[in-house]
């Protein structure tokens, strides 16, 4: 493993945390659509907006997908204020929690945007992105300073604002750069949300630091994604759901999968990738998606490297600095997945006993539960501990494994598997079944056909008990399933 302090010690004092605007060039930056900004331009109006943030502690950025984001966590950054990036499509109740958890100082927002009335009754900070204000940089905060507090979800409790630092943002941002080969000369393409790691921290943040561009794409679809690829993006971020839905796009559109194939890289994370995609991904386009491992408190944990073939239902290597140990019962058993390095969170924002619970003897507690390969130190994931780790008749049974091999049989379109609680096992395998389009219901044979196929994959223990089709997964904004919904998924009858 790698020692921590000899690598976090890079990012110990003052370091730059997005050096190209520190020596701007007239380099394009972002842009979203026809609305661009070149180094000079974002540098200049990061610096005239932090000096209107002189003395303020942390500040509401409202974060849709356009330039005004960009600059207004860029202006917060330079200036030393926490960002705290509030998504446009947050519920009320959920947004009044943020507000009063956090306490900002200021919302920051775009001359014409329409804020919700929590926000609109903070002190307005119009960020302009046409008007550059004539400033000169400020000095750069030190690196242990706040530099984002991102919400949790919130699908366990009151969502927790996650504290995360300059030092801590660099350290990760340049060991995927290091597992990636990422450079100036990448062109990124995504379309993700800009209120989450995913999108803001890698999507924005890692491309300004490495001093590339970003182009970002008004939607995730065959067409599109190929377009940015013939137009110049090396790399293209996703969620599982963006390629499951491209596979089956590029599958009907050649010439589509043809334009895809000259990308540099394709990465997927937020979620679990099933092998199914990974292949049907691959066999259009020749790609290997590379997968990566996360947490909101973690920054990035493990990744698939661009010079290595990945290994498929793998996450990749823990990146340079990070330490992950499965905390086991035995050697080579499923266990939870606890993590140490440069780029895990300062804390819970107002919470110190959530913070404290989060880690035993130093090491922070994921709640995923996993295991290492012992000769190539990847790892593979099988769900979360609370409702993927399934206990059932004296075996420990992993959900994603089931799922994976429910996405095998060609019925199967999508696949979620939760343990429920039962008088004789303790917990009952049940699977939750999106039919393949075109696939008729076929009631009891169908189901009977489906454990079968699991049976023979996996073995009898490990077969669903029940098996229950649905006409979509419930899932949250970044398409991941939400397990704790699926018991209130409506169910399909025998007709339908």
């Amino acid at each position: 493993m790698v020692v921590i302090g000899a690598y976090s010690s890079r990012y110990c004092g003052v370091v730059p945390l997005l050096p190209p605007l520190a020596d701007p060039s007239a380099r394009l930056a972002v842009s979203f659509g026809p609305d661009a900004l070149s180094y000079r331009d974002l540098s200049a109006l990061a610096a005239g907006l932090a000096q209107r943030l002189r003395g303020r502690n942390r500040v509401a950025v409202w974060a849709p997908p356009g330039l005004a984001t960009c600059v207004g966590v860029a202006g917060a950054l330079a200036a030393g204020v926490a960002a705290v990036p509030i998504n446009p499509k947050i519920g009320t109740r959920e947004l009044a929690h943020v507000v009063t958890d956090a306490a900002p100082d200021a919302v920051l927002a775009a001359p014409d945007a329409v804020l919700p009335a929590a926000l609109a009754a903070l002190p307005r900070v119009a960020v302009d992105p046409s008007a550059a204000d004539a400033a000169a940089a400020p000095a750069e905060p030190p690196a242990d300073a706040p530099a984002l507090i991102v919400y949790t979800s919130g699908t366990t409790g009151p969502p927790k604002g996650v504290v995360l630092s300059r030092s801590a943002l660099a350290a990760n941002l340049d060991a995927l750069a290091q597992a990636w080969d990422w450079t100036a000369e990448d062109v990124l393409a995504h379309a993700l949300p800009l209120t989450h790691v995913h999108g803001l921290v890698l999507g924005v943040l890692g491309v300004l630091r490495r001093g590339g561009q970003l182009r970002y794409l008004p939607r995730f679809d065959a067409p599109t994604v190929a377009g940015a690829i013939s137009g110049g993006a090396t790399m293209i971020f996703g969620v599982p759901t963006h390629y499951h839905r491209l596979a089956g796009e590029l599958a009907a559109d050649p010439a589509a999968a043809a334009a895809v194939a000259q990308a540099r890289l394709l990465v997927s994370g937020s979620a679990a990738l099933s092998t199914v995609d990974l292949r049907a991904i691959e066999s259009l386009t020749g790609h290997q998606v590379r997968q990566r491992y996360g947490m909101t408190e973690t920054l990035i944990i493990t990744a698939a490297r661009a010079d290595l073939l990945p290994s498929p239902g793998r996450v990749g290597r823990p990146l340079q600095g990070m330490d992950v140990l499965i905390a086991a019962e035995q050697p080579g058993e499923l266990g939870e997945v606890e993590v140490r390095g440069p780029s895990l969170f300062k804390g819970y924002l107002n919470s110190p006993d959530a913070t404290e619970r989060a880690y035993r003897d130093g090491w922070f507690r994921t709640g995923d539960i996993g295991l290492l390969d012992a000769d190539s130190g990847e790892l593979e994931l099988f769900g979360r501990q609370g409702t993927d780790l399934i206990s059932s008749g004296g075996y420990r049974i992993g959900a994603g494994e089931i799922e994976n091999a429910l996405l095998e049989h060609p019925d199967v379109a999508e696949a979620a598997v939760l343990g429920l609680p039962d008088a004789d096992l303790g917990q009952r395998v049940v699977a939750w079944v999106v039919r393949a389009e075109g696939v008729p219901h076929r009631g009891m044979s169908a189901a009977a056909e489906l454990v079968d196929h699991v049976v023979a994959l996996l073995g009898p223990h490990k077969r669903p008990r029940e098996v229950r089709y649905t006409a979509e997964l419930p899932r949250n904004e970044m398409g991941k399933v939400v397990k704790a919904w699926l018991p209130e998924a409506t169910t399909l009858s025998d007709t339908e």
